[in-house]
């Protein structure tokens, strides 16, 4: 049998190149979003995604707090609305995100997966996810379930993301908060200190490579096909 590569283009491939993967690292601090899916006053989501904050700080981490009060269905309002606006700047600035939803009718609820449609896959040549870590957590109201957390790692593969392998589940959520809407002490709580942890050492070992991490052959031959197709035109 023969070693050629008959359907491929082998001028477009690339050997992993080590030293790429071991750029000058910069020195901010990592870039985190916190997404939340509900808009109740008592929330628990928004609980769990400060708590996340809280640590994310502590862990050295700039963090920003995506609020979806206001932002309208997907395709249901232009894309310069504010709150569509800021959701897609924030996605573009940060370097690594949380995804914390309630669990509702076993699944993630639609205010969650709304703020998801809202960021595409890419804008122009900027691609607002691709590359970026993701940590997905959710609250439910009785047993644990994990069927919103399932959800978002989907969601986060189909977003290119980089989902780590830790996660959230908090079960009975109204039991595990206090009246400040401070987590109390437990193994939910351990678990979330750890998906934190996590997140930020997966950010900094990927984002100064990412864009490397990322790059593939079928872009890389689509892009040669769209140059040839340039160059074809202007000689015309």
């Amino acid at each position: 049998m023969s070693d050629t590569f008959p359907a491929a283009e082998p001028a477009h491939f690339r050997n992993p190149d080590i030293n790429a993967l071991r750029p000058a690292f910069a020195t901010h601090k990592p870039r985190i979003l916190i997404l939340y899916g509900s808009l109740r006053e008592v929330s628990y989501s928004r609980f769990l995604a400060h708590e996340a904050r809280r640590l994310l700080e502590q862990f050295g981490c700039e963090v920003q707090v995506f609020d979806p009060t206001g932002l309208p269905l997907p395709d249901g309002a232009p894309v310069d609305h504010p709150k569509v606006a800021e959701l897609r700047t924030l996605s573009a600035w940060s370097e690594g995100q949380v995804w914390v939803s309630p669990e509702r009718h076993g699944a993630m609820t639609g205010i969650m997966k709304a703020q998801i449609d809202w960021i595409p896959l890419s804008i122009g040549a900027v691609r607002p996810t691709q590359g970026k870590t993701l940590a997905v957590m959710e609250v439910s109201g009785g047993s644990q379930s994990f069927n919103a957390v399932n959800q978002l790692r989907i969601l986060g593969r189909w977003m290119r993301m980089i989902t780590i392998p830790n996660q959230s589940s908090v079960a009975r959520a109204y039991q595990e908060f206090d009246a400040d809407g401070r987590m109390r002490p437990s193994a939910y709580y351990d678990r979330v200190v750890d998906v934190c942890e996590e997140l930020v050492k997966f950010t900094l070992l990927t984002r100064d490579c990412s864009s490397y991490l990322n790059e593939r052959y079928s872009e890389r031959k689509e892009d040669a096909a769209k140059l040839e197709q340039r160059v074809e035109l202007q000689s015309i």
